[in-house]
């Protein structure tokens, strides 16, 4: 790289002005200074290292997740957007951007609020002019923010030295006012009416919640992946303890009653009270400081994804650091309203609960991405495992519940209502994401436990492989496929290229494409599938072996009836290798299709079929044998909701009266014990079949008729005897069952 190349590089920052610093002064904020007496006061010494511990335990859980993710991808900007939207989705990364935008924002206002009501305390004379205050710190914060990060970066090293001097301060008057008369008084709990141990780690938990501000600055660090594990597990392990031996000098240096009454408890005790002021003030602008480079960033890349291209102002980046100064000139005039509204209690539990909502995903992302075994999670960072990150989310989920239940439950379908909106609108990210390898993992798993369960006739379900052509020229076949297997079972339409496969493999491609053209067209549960072949027989023969997986290979093959003699034998031996293969038959005859040119590819009767045709759904009754499939896909057609208005007929002829009452008996039985509502009928002819069906079916909407598949040199036997069986009736659905299901299951 040449000089000018080198010089001209935008500045990037380490871990330790990068993230090291920004998490240690969020960490270490306003809770600390001014609540943590009285925790410690109420708890006892014990139960407040317990609570230190148990909130501790919680943020390294989930930094321990962030470490994982951070190590695994190439990190922008963004922080915990970039990171929770590039593993589960457009959906949730969607939802998080906007709760963690907006939660950053308000937490501006929030600190600069305690900043002035500090300033306030210790200058009453000044308490008139709060709003006037706040509003002009507000304008710092956003200048230094605005100038760049760099800038802001120095101001936070300055920070950070004022609150060490703090803590020394405090150090020092502790250890010189240390008795053992304190400590062993304070060891135990004393807390007061109404409170209890979770009440005291509800109140403490937000001090904790600083572990992003290093992530959120993600696009400005030399190297993300190595700066933010470190700079956030060394943060959370200093302020550990910082905490720790807070609790014991507290508990050590004064009586409870002083802890829990006295917010300044820690100023009483420091040896230079001063310098316990000057770190709540540095505590409070560094917190302000950071939520105001945090939240532009996060709503910079937000907007860059173009998930709602309205906010794709703000994606603009300025100057040669690439700013989002637009970015910031938002957040300054949110935090700007949250003053001027000037109390903010009602809305600060929202704020920690999308803190906590952000964290739970990003430990739920980090499970997904373990569990799920994708091959391309492979972290650098080895100290996170499934267990951990699944931990972390339960953790986070039930501190939202422990803080306040209500606010955790509107928060929840706060997000919820994100998701479904960002969902409905139909975005699509232009990145990967984890739900593919989610659905195939359990795709996987429940394919290897239906290869031991999908054989019992219970659970027989239709997985019907049309042989539909383009399906533009056969429509009717794709079409009352969708309908007996819609919501119960899976349908593939297939489609034989003759030829070779050498000389024919893009025209295989193109009948491919245009079977998902159609597929999608006519928005149809089904998958394509094609083969090149020789000879048609071949390419059946090909598809019923190789196509689906485990217990959902095709059971059931659904082709369309000659259309006249000469083809019957042909049809006669693709269907006898069907039933040699233990595959049951359906062969669709439709006079409709009789008449159309053979040759039209143009779609033109694709939407009459659609329409449910008027009349009963004829099940024409000769036994068991195909009788339990017909009824089954009888049964199957009418549960389609523009079929539910044509009845079941279950039909059969019987040549005289005496006969009639016992069979009409067992067919209403046999209604009764499969469960399915149909209306029996027991026609009393010596006529010829073809001609009873012929009178009997006139008016009904399709047809069910079964055959057995034809001996070899019979085809054209088994075509004049149902053709003569079908007569001119519109709609045939002819059905040979190969078995496997039972009506009674």
């Amino acid at each position: 790289m040449t000089d000018r190349a080198a010089t001209s590089a935008p500045a990037k920052f380490g871990m330790f002005g990068g993230v090291f610093t920004p998490c240690t002064l969020t960490i270490l904020g306003v809770i600390m200074f001014l609540r943590f007496g009285q925790v410690v006061g109420q708890a006892g010494v014990l139960h407040a290292v317990l609570i230190v511990l148990a909130a501790k335990s919680i943020t390294t859980l989930t930094t321990l997740s962030l470490s994982a993710i951070a190590t695994n991808t190439r990190v922008k900007g963004g922080g915990a957007y970039y990171l929770i939207s590039r593993s589960l989705g457009v959906e949730f990364g969607g939802a998080i951007g906007i709760l963690f935008f907006t939660a950053q924002a308000i937490s501006v206002a929030m600190y600069i609020i305690g900043f002035t009501e500090a300033f306030a305390v210790t200058f009453p004379n000044w308490s008139a002019h709060f709003v006037a205050i706040a509003s002009l710190v507000n304008l710092i914060t956003f200048l230094c923010v605005y100038v760049g990060a760099g800038w802001t970066i120095k101001v936070q090293y300055f920070i950070l030295a004022v609150l060490v001097m703090a803590l020394a301060s405090f150090y020092a008057g502790a250890i010189a006012d240390f008795s053992p008369a304190y400590l062993q008084t304070n060891l135990t709990s004393n807390f007061l009416p109404g409170e209890n141990w979770f009440t005291m780690f509800a109140l403490f938990f937000p001090a904790v919640t600083g572990i992003m501000a290093g992530a959120n600055m993600s696009g400005d660090l030399a190297n993300p992946s190595r700066a933010i594990p470190r700079g956030t597990l060394l943060a959370i392990a200093v302020t550990a303890v910082v905490y720790l031996s807070q609790a014991l000098l507290l508990g050590c240096a004064r009586p409870s009653e002083e802890l829990i009454s006295n917010n300044m408890v820690i100023r009483d005790i420091a040896i230079w009270p001063m310098a316990i002021t000057a770190g709540v003030f540095a505590a409070t602008l560094s917190s302000a400081l950071g939520s105001m480079m945090g939240a532009p960033r996060i709503l910079q890349a937000f907007a860059r994804d173009e998930i709602f291209r309205s906010l794709s102002f703000f994606g603009v980046g300025s100057g040669f650091t690439n700013e989002p100064r637009r970015a910031t000139v938002l957040t300054f005039a949110i935090a700007q309203i949250c003053i001027l509204l000037g109390d903010l209690n009602a809305i600060a539990p929202i704020i920690t609960m999308f803190f906590m909502i952000t964290y739970g995903l990003l430990n739920l992302a980090t499970f997904y991405e373990a569990i799920t075994k994708n091959p391309s999670y492979r972290p650098t960072f080895k100290y996170s495992h499934w267990s951990t990150s699944l931990a972390g989310s339960l953790g986070c989920l039930g501190v939202m519940f422990l803080v306040n239940w209500k606010w955790a439950l509107g928060s929840i379908l706060f997000i919820g209502g994100l998701h479904w909106f960002i969902r409905s609108r139909e975005i699509e990210s232009r990145w990967g994401d984890l739900q593919s390898g989610v659905i195939f993992e359990r795709a996987r798993k429940a394919l290897l436990r239906l290869e031991v369960e999908a054989y019992h006739p219970k659970n027989w379900r239709p997985i019907i492989m049309a042989l539909s052509g383009t399906g533009w020229t056969r429509s009717h076949i794709p079409i009352y496929g969708h309908w007996l297997t819609s919501g119960h079972g899976m349908l593939t339409l297939a489609h034989v290229v003759s030829g070779d496969i050498e000389d024919h493999a893009e025209r295989r491609d193109r009948y491919e494409k245009v079977l998902r053209n159609f597929i999608a067209k006519e928005q149809l549960e089904a998958f394509p599938a094609v083969t090149c072949n020789a000879l048609l027989s071949d390419g059946i023969e090909s598809l019923i072996q190789c196509s689906g997986i485990g217990g959902l290979r095709p059971n059931t093959v659904l082709l369309g009836w000659p259309r006249d003699e000469s083809k019957s034998e042909a049809f006669g031996a693709n269907i006898r290798l069907i039933a040699r293969m233990n595959r049951s038959i359906l062969a669709m005859r439709f006079l409709s299709y009789r008449s159309e040119d053979p040759d039209a590819d143009d779609g033109s009767d694709v939407d009459e079929h659609w329409k449910i045709p008027t009349g009963t759904i004829d099940v024409w009754w000769r036994g068991m044998e195909n009788g339990a499939l017909m009824m089954l896909l009888a049964h199957l057609l009418n549960r389609n909701s523009g079929w539910r208005e044509n009845p079941i007929r279950v039909m059969r002829v019987v040549e005289n009266e005496e006969g009639k009452g016992e069979v009409l008996k067992h067919l209403v039985e046999l209604g009764a014990s499969s469960r399915i509502t149909i209306i029996p009928e027991v026609v009393v002819s010596s006529r010829p079949p073809s001609e009873v069906i012929a009178e009997a079916s006139a008016s009904a909407a399709i047809v069910l008729l079964g055959f057995q598949t034809p001996e070899e040199g019979k085809e054209m036997e088994l075509y004049r005897r149902m053709e003569d069986l079908a007569g001119d009736l519109p709609r045939i659905l002819f059905v040979d069952s190969a078995g496997g299901m039972a009506l009674e299951s």
